[in-house]
């Protein structure tokens, strides 16, 4: 590729991302910060922290992300450890179930778990067999203590981001260095805290970062529990006064600069290179074999562990495949009749198409974009190609109801994007979102190709008269196949089930995607709680699909894709 080209390319996504990421956290901040005469104010902000129940809002987002990340990480540290250090009875199998949380917007699980969980659910009905609750008893778990639900659905839906970055992390240690400690004295819970946990420490954060801002943010859970008290939902809540009341603006900033401040401390204390290690292990290290007993206990712990995990897909699934579930620990009767009607309510058809589209488009977009973005980072000399890659990776730091209160900001009556208004129709801007959102998945796995494959393959090429930008195709692309695929598919898949983007743009319900369609036949009465289970089944076995084959093209590289 020439330095042209490449030039040519920086320009083109400086406008890309100049128009729809920095213009619509502009309008964010205007809303926010300038009054009705154009003089900056702080007034709205003081008014927010006033305000009992603004900051009463942001205090329990802040202290959800706490909370979710924290119960994420004692779950997948653990897991991580055990997987990387030792071989044990379905270890292969357990590797690939891990993954299962992954293939469920946490909103969708929340269904799920509040059936099983609720006044009159399955483990009610479970402790009443049992002897252990009074005949009529019930105990409503998480309508005494939502946080905690929502919290813990979160964790459990979210644990895997940590959980691949940290085997990924562990996978990188050279085995010498805790030899030399232990030879040293330094063993068992002592070297894991002295020195493996600060080796690994990147990785964790960078994995922490993701779920902390997700769950920050998560506006679709905290709307199922009913859990209102959070800034997401007032945010959702405050839409319709966008035009004349500041206060969500106010809110969106906050909730972006503190995303912002928690990127930018991970790439400032852990975006450089952390411990130096010898490029080759100095030992042989690897998992080594238990005996019997300690290896029939890591199955069940770990396995133990992805049951709790799996529990709200569990209860979605048994919710699709019933037509009545009340007061039992199983359903009594069961019907295929959701599934068809998932497929063929007048709601749910257009959504999967709509979804299929949008999705379609935004990859195709996130391709062509992603691997330009990537092959001037890794091969170019063009200046300012660390400015693009930061740019390129920024929409991971800044979460999907930010920007979508940001488009949905500039694309007002009036305002100079009033032609992609979503409330006449949101096709265009919800492909602009999904792109942009899922763009660092594809440039994270192109630049992984790009760095892996010798540059003197191009030069070979066009030193026999091929020209630059053909080498790249007929040569690098076709060896960075499986990195491309694997980003992609990523692309493709979270796209088709993106909740915040889809939840704020899409107002009408010919154009709703279909994590809109869940959410609004979650709300019927009557079976919409079955209709929408079903269609999360089906979207479950889409990116298990997806997931499946990510996993086994990457590997343990999968988590460098989850990484800021």
């Amino acid at each position: 590729m020439s330095q042209t080209l490449a030039r040519s390319v920086f320009v083109f996504t400086a406008i890309f991302f100049a128009a729809f990421f920095i213009w619509p956290v502009l309008q964010i901040l205007k809303g926010g910060f300038i009054d009705a005469d154009g003089n900056v104010t702080f007034a709205y902000l003081a008014a927010l922290a006033a305000d009992p129940v603004y900051l009463g809002g942001l205090r329990n987002s802040f202290l959800l992300a706490c909370a979710t990340t924290t119960l994420a990480a004692l779950i997948a540290l653990p897991l991580a450890v055990v997987s990387d250090r030792y071989l044990y009875p379905a270890k292969n199998l357990l590797g690939s179930l891990v993954l299962i949380p992954m293939i469920l917007p946490p909103f969708v699980g929340a269904i799920g778990i509040k059936q099983i969980f609720g006044q009159y659910g399955a483990f009610n009905a479970l402790l009443g067999h049992l002897g252990i609750l009074e005949p009529g008893a019930t105990i409503d778990w998480f309508a005494a203590n939502q946080f905690w639900g929502v919290a813990i659905v979160q964790a459990l839906s979210l644990y895997p981001i940590i959980y691949l970055n940290a085997v990924a992390a562990l996978a990188n240690i050279d085995p010498a260095m805790e030899e030399a400690a232990q030879n040293l004295g330094c063993t068992g819970l002592r070297r894991f805290v002295r020195i493996t946990l600060p080796l690994i420490r990147p990785g964790l954060f960078a994995g922490g970062t993701i779920v902390f801002i997700w769950s920050f943010t998560e506006l679709g859970t905290p709307l199922v529990f009913d859990f209102e008290r959070v800034t997401s939902v007032q945010i959702y809540y405050g839409l319709k006064d966008i035009g004349a009341n500041p206060f969500p603006f106010a809110l969106v900033a906050v909730m972006l600069f503190s995303s912002v401040a928690l990127y930018a401390a991970s790439k400032l204390l852990f975006g450089r290179t952390g411990h130096a290690m010898m490029a080759k292990a100095t030992s042989a290290g690897g998992a080594r074999p238990l005996g019997l007993v300690r290896g029939l206990a890591c199955t069940c712990f770990f396995g133990g562990v992805t049951f709790l995990a799996v529990l709200p897909h569990l209860g979605v699934i048994l919710v699709a495949f019933s037509n009545d579930w009340y007061g039992t620990v199983v359903p009594q009767n069961y019907t295929l009749g959701n599934f068809e009607l998932a497929l063929g309510h007048d709601l749910t058809v257009p959504a999967i198409a709509n979804s299929l589209r949008f999705a379609a488009i935004s990859t195709v977009i996130d391709i062509i974009l992603g691997v330009a973005i990537a092959y001037v980072v890794v091969r170019s000399k063009v200046p300012g190609r660390q400015l693009l890659d930061f740019l390129a990776m920024l929409p991971l730091a800044v979460p999907g109801l930010v920007l979508a209160f940001g488009y949905l900001a500039m694309a007002q009556d009036g305002k100079f994007f009033s032609f992609l208004n979503p409330t006449r129709d949101p096709t265009i801007l919800l492909i602009i979102a999904y792109s942009v959102r899922r763009l660092p998945y594809v440039v994270r796995s192109a630049a992984a190709g790009f760095q892996q494959t010798s540059e003197t393959l191009e030069e070979a090429a066009q030193n026999l008269g091929c020209p630059p930008l053909k080498a790249v195709i007929k040569v690098t692309l076709p060896l960075i196949m499986a990195n491309l695929i694997a980003g992609g598919l990523l692309a493709f898949a979270f796209a088709m089930l993106e909740v915040s983007d889809s939840l704020i743009l899409a107002q009408k319900q010919a154009f709703y995607p279909i994590t809109k369609a869940i959410m609004e036949l979650f709300q019927l009465l009557g079976d919409g709680k079955f209709i929408a289970s079903a269609l999360g089944v089906w979207a479950m076995a889409f990116l298990g699909i997806t997931i499946a084959g990510l996993s086994l093209l990457l590997g343990k590289k999968l988590g460098a894709i989850f990484r800021v």
